[in-house]
């Protein structure tokens, strides 16, 4: 993104509400679709140009909080996303929502876990479920004033589980009690997931059956009566709700976009508590290794921003892969190496961001082709890249895991110089994410690639156009070990001939004279 450059924040928000439909097992524009069916549905209701403002963010962020709770989701029920998503379709009351408990509880665990877990439950069935609901009402309305939301927004979010009739949680409000902005969020919500699932139809009716009970049923009366006309099919998500957005000219550059986007980063930050503060620290330290590095400050804007914002994909795996003390199996390690393309599946619609994204996709990229999601090598990846990849490589270190205890500062130096000499990592970016972080410059220079001195003066032959034959000669070394090297050092950067070879060399410094003996 050109230094200066504004991005839309409406665009920006529509992207968070994709990852958010990510955490509820939902399809990548539930929450667009949400918004813009509220707000339409406000607008029959007669509400102001101010209400309808805030049904419209209250119903794109509605459910921002639940992922500030997945540890506990998994801990109860195993999967959190599988148990949001099917909670979508079971009214939260009566028999039939105790049969969905008990049937969820313990999701994948053993038949002794799954009965403690029941009888655990059900000792104080509301006062259990009831914390889960009072922390995602808090971490709703903080998260939404962190992201810049206003107070009407805030002051609905806290109300997404309570119900007409009384009965919801956390503080039993009922009927005007409940703002507005959720009253209709809330039927936009249900009517969005049944019409996407079983039609226009079977959408007004479940709507219909929850009336007097979960839903208002002055805005059910006016839904149903121009149901056929707000459920739409054939509309792109996306530009719907950039044309109701309450502000889409509103435009952030600068600290302004810096804050959304740290904002972000803190959210998908919740959802493991191993990972708090992570993207943080992460941006932090990308970007005063580009600062060591010398890089222009377009560059270093680029670096943090994505830094904030690498993770977002995060939210589309379930806890119950990123707690997992073991081994994973392949199926989960799978999920897993997706997380940075849903971060760039979150990211991709937003004008502005497109070099950011780019970085962001990339931080588990690596020089020899090992990493994801792309398989990505070489001179595919560029400074920008190196350094993201060795800043999160480094800060994952010095944070615990379910499966292992926090690397000292030591020992995670000592752990990322040994990525760069296997050829995973940038030597040079590993040398400048450690200088960032405080430690001593390594007592060898440092070569890109992970390259070793020996490779790194075959490379500069290569280079210079000598044969293996010369270069055996002026090394006093055999041919074969010539061939040996330049296998290897053609895997480690990358290419796969002479000129790809030179190419590298240049952009890497390694020009000047090398040794002609031992």
């Amino acid at each position: 993104m050109p230094f200066g450059e504004s991005v839309s924040r409406t665009e920006v928000l529509a992207a968070l509400s994709l990852a958010i439909d990510l955490g509820l097992g939902q399809p990548m524009d539930h929450m667009l679709r949400s918004a813009a069916l509220g707000t339409r549905l406000g607008e029959r209701l007669g509400l102001s140009e101010r209400e309808r403002g805030t049904v419209f963010y209250t119903g794109l962020v509605m459910w921002i909080g639940c992922h500030a709770d997945s540890h506990e989701y998994a801990r109860w029920f195993g999967d959190d996303i599988a148990m949001r998503h099917d909670s979508h379709f079971i009214d939260w009351s009566g028999a039939p929502y105790r049969r969905f408990l008990m049937g969820n509880l313990g999701r994948g665990s053993t038949l002794p876990k799954r009965a403690q877990l029941v009888a655990k439950l059900f000792v104080d069935a509301r006062g259990n479920l009831g914390a889960l609901v009072q922390s995602h009402c808090l971490s709703a309305a903080l998260l939404a004033e962190e992201i810049g939301l206003g107070a009407d927004v805030c002051e609905a979010l806290p109300y997404a589980y309570e119900r007409w009739d009384g009965s919801g949680l956390p503080a039993k409000a009922a009927g005007r009690q409940i703002p507005v902005a959720m009253r209709v969020a809330q039927v936009a919500d249900i009517a969005e997931v049944h019409h996407r699932a079983y039609g226009a139809k079977a959408a007004t009716a479940e709507v219909r059956r929850r009336s007097g009970k979960q839903f208002d049923p002055d805005v059910v009366e006016v839904f149903t009566a121009a149901a056929g006309d707000l459920l739409r099919d054939d509309e792109d998500a996306w530009s719907a709700a950039a044309g109701l957005a309450p502000d889409p000219g509103e435009a952030l550059s600068g600290p302004a976009l810096d804050r959304l986007l740290r904002a972000m980063g803190d959210f998908v930050d919740l959802k493991c508590p191993f990972t708090l503060g992570h993207s943080r620290a992460v941006a932090e330290l990308a970007e005063n290794a580009g600062k060591c590095t010398g890089l222009p400050q377009d560059d270093i804007d680029i670096l943090r921003r994505a830094g904030y914002v690498h993770d977002l994909g995060r939210i589309g795996v379930s806890n119950r892969v990123w707690e997992k003390p073991g081994e994973l199996t392949p199926a989960e390690r799978e999920r897993v190496h997706l997380h940075p393309y849903l971060t760039g599946r979150i990211l991709a619609r937003v004008g502005g961001l497109k070099a950011v994204r780019e970085v962001a996709v990339s931080h588990h990229e690596r020089l020899d082709g090992s990493g994801y999601p792309n398989g990505l090598r070489g001179d595919d990846l560029s400074v920008r890249d190196r350094l993201l990849a060795a800043a999160e490589s480094y800060c994952t270190s010095t944070e615990p895991r379910p499966h292992r205890d926090a690397f000292d500062e030591a020992a995670a130096a000592e752990r990322l110089r040994g990525e760069a000499a296997r050829g995973r990592l940038d030597g040079d970016a590993v040398e400048a994410v450690l200088e960032a972080a405080g430690h001593r410059p390594s007592r060898r220079a440092a070569r890109p690639a992970g390259l070793t001195k020996r490779e790194a003066e075959v490379l500069l032959h290569v280079a210079q156009g000598l044969s293996n034959r010369e270069i055996a000669s002026r090394l006093w070394i055999s041919e074969k070990t010539v061939r040996n090297h330049v296998e290897h050092i053609y895997a480690k950067i990358g290419v796969s001939n002479r000129i790809g070879a030179s190419l590298y060399a240049t952009r890497h410094g390694l020009t000047g004279s090398a040794p002609t003996g031992p």
